[in-house]
C-alpha cells in the first residue's frame, strides 16, 4: 500500500549490507555522474542567482556549498547543490510511462544530510538507494503529469524518505516528514509548458530543500499528517488516483534509470543520436536541408515536440533545451550536443534559427507502444533539396537501460564536465573516492568538491 507507515517501514528496511553488487555499482555511477554535472553548472547565471539567495538567508551551515569556501544549512545546502546537478538538463531520467521525473535529484539532498551526521559512504549509497526506489515507485503507479502536477511533485517525496534515512530519523519521525513534505509542497506543471523559463531547471532543486527542512522540523518533534495518502482531501485524492506501491528493499529501480549521453531533454536523446550519425555517415550540409522530420513517442512529442506550446520559437537556453526542433537542429549542425549548444548567442545564430523551422514532429501510436514497453525509439528522415532523403530509425540510445554506459563512459563524461575547473590528480581522486565510496566517508567526497 502507499502510506506513510509503508515508506518509513521501507527507509527502515533498506540495509547497504544486503544490496546486489550491481545495484551498488549503478549507485556509485549516479553519484559520480551527479557530482561532474553539478562542478559543470558552477557559474551559470541561474545557479548564481541560487547562490546569491542561499548565502543571504544562510550564511553558515554545518553543510558544503560545491565548488565554494561557503557552508549552508542542510536544507539550504541542498537547494544550491540539487541547482548545479539539475541546471544544465544533463542528469538522469526515470523511464516509467506517463512520467519522466529525475532521480539524481534526490543525490545532493542526501549528501548534505550526510555531511551534516558524518555519515559513511555506506549510508550514503543506502539513501541513494531509498531515493531512487520510491521515486520509481511513484513514476510507474501514480504519474501526476496529465493532472497538471510536475514531477518534482514526486521528487519532494523521495528527497524526504532519503534524507531521513541518512538522518537517521525513527519510524515516527519518517512518517511526519514524509506527511510535511507530501502535504506542502506539490509543484504545478505549468513550469513545462507553454513558454518555459528558467524555474524549469530550478524546480527539482526547490522541492529537495523542501524535503530537507521537512525532516528537520520531524526530527525537531513537529507532526505532519501521516494520512497524507489516504487521508479526506489528501494525495491520492487530489494529486493522483488510488495507486499501490511495492518497494523493494534491493532498490533495484536504479536499473530503470538512464544517463545522459547529449546535453539534452531526456526524451530527445534517441532523435540526437540518430541526427548526428545521419550528419556524420552522410557529410551533410545544413544549407542543404529541405525538412526534417521526426516521428515519436507521446512522451516526447507533448513535451519537447510542440504539444504543450509552439517549440519552434527558441530565444533561451531553457527555451532550447525543451524544443526538439531546436534540438535536432543544433545537433545536426555542430554534430555534437554539448552544453555549448545553449549559449546564447548560439542559439540565436541565423543557422540554427533558420534550420529549426525546418522540422516536423509527429506522434506515431506504434512507437508510443514500444516506449511504453521499455524502449525509447525515433524513427528520423532528412530530405535535402535534390530531393534526396536519408532515415535512421533508433530502438534507444547509449546510456538507456537497454544499452547503459559502463564505468568508463561515465567517468569521460565526469572529466569532460569537470577538466576546466580541477587538474588531473583531482579528477582522479574524486572518481577514486566515489568507485570506492563504501569505504570512505562522505565528508571524504565533499572535501574534493572545493
Amino acid at each position: 500500500m502507499a502510506t506513510t507507515e509503508t515508506i518509513a517501514g521501507f527507509v527502515q528496511a533498506v540495509e547497504f549490507d544486503e544490496f546486489g553488487d550491481q545495484v551498488v555499482e549503478e549507485l556509485k555511477k549516479r553519484v559520480l555522474d551527479s557530482v561532474g554535472i553539478g562542478v559543470g553548472a558552477l557559474g551559470e547565471p541561474p545557479v548564481e542567482v541560487v547562490a546569491e539567495t542561499v548565502s543571504d538567508v544562510s550564511s553558515d551551515g554545518s553543510c558544503t556549498l560545491w565548488g565554494r569556501e561557503l557552508t549552508a544549512s542542510p536544507s539550504q545546502a541542498a537547494m544550491h547543490n540539487t541547482a548545479l546537478t539539475r541546471y544544465l538538463d544533463y542528469m538522469d531520467s526515470f523511464l516509467a510511462p506517463g512520467e519522466t521525473p529525475h532521480p539524481s535529484d534526490n543525490i545532493a539532498s542526501v549528501i548534505a544530510c550526510g555531511e551534516r551526521e558524518d555519515a559513511t559512504g555506506k549510508d550514503l549509497i543506502e539513501a541513494v538507494g531509498v531515493s531512487y526506489e520510491l521515486q520509481g515507485e511513484l513514476a510507474w503507479n501514480a504519474p501526476v503529469r496529465d493532472k497538471g502536477w510536475d514531477h518534482v511533485t514526486h521528487t519532494v517525496l523521495s528527497a524526504a524518505a532519503g534524507s531521513g534515512a541518512i538522518l537517521g530519523l525513527d519510524h515516527e519521525q519518517l512518517r511526519n516528514a514524509v506527511g510535511i513534505a507530501g502535504t506542502a509542497h506539490n509543484a504545478l506543471r505549468v513550469t513545462r509548458t507553454g513558454g518555459i523559463n528558467e524555474w524549469k531547471g530550478m524546480a527539482s532543486a526547490n522541492a529537495a530543500r523542501n524535503g530537507v527542512y521537512s525532516c528537520l522540523l520531524a526530527e525537531n518533534g513537529m507532526e505532519g499528517p501521516v494520512n497524507l495518502f489516504e487521508g479526506q482531501k489528501g494525495w491520492k485524492h487530489i494529486i493522483s488516483d488510488e495507486f499501490d506501491v511495492e518497494l523493494d528493499p534491493g532498490c533495484e529501480h536504479v536499473f530503470d534509470t538512464m544517463t545522459k549521453r547529449y546535453v539534452a531533454e531526456t526524451y530527445a536523446q534517441s532523435a540526437v543520436e540518430g541526427i548526428i550519425e545521419l550528419a556524420e555517415m552522410h557529410d551533410l550540409d545544413h544549407d542543404q536541408v529541405e525538412s526534417i522530420h521526426l516521428d515519436t513517442f507521446h512522451g516526447a512529442k507533448l513535451i519537447i515536440g510542440g504539444g504543450e506550446g509552439d517549440r519552434h520559437e527558441v530565444e533561451t537556453k531553457a527555451q532550447a533545451d525543451h524544443s526538439l526542433p531546436y534540438m535536432l537542429a543544433a545537433a545536426l549542425i555542430d554534430r555534437e550536443m554539448t552544453n555549448d549548444a545553449y549559449d546564447p548567442e548560439r542559439i540565436q545564430r541565423d543557422d540554427v534559427q533558420s534550420l529549426l523551422r525546418k522540422v516536423t514532429v509527429e506522434e506515431d501510436p506504434d512507437l508510443t507502444d514500444r516506449f511504453e514497453s521499455g524502449e525509447m525509439p525515433a524513427n528520423l528522415t532528412i530530405t535535402l533539396t535534390d530531393g534526396t532523403s536519408h532515415e535512421v530509425l533508433k530502438d534507444d540510445f547509449q546510456g538507456h537501460p537497454n544499452n547503459p554506459m559502463d564505468w568508463e563512459q561515465v567517468e569521460e563524461k565526469f572529466e569532460i564536465m569537470t577538466r576546466d575547473r580541477y587538474d588531473e590528480s583531482r579528477r582522479n581522486e574524486i572518481i577514486e573516492t566515489v568507485r570506492n565510496l563504501e569505504h570512505y566517508e562522505v565528508s571524504d567526497l565533499v572535501d574534493l568538491l572545493n
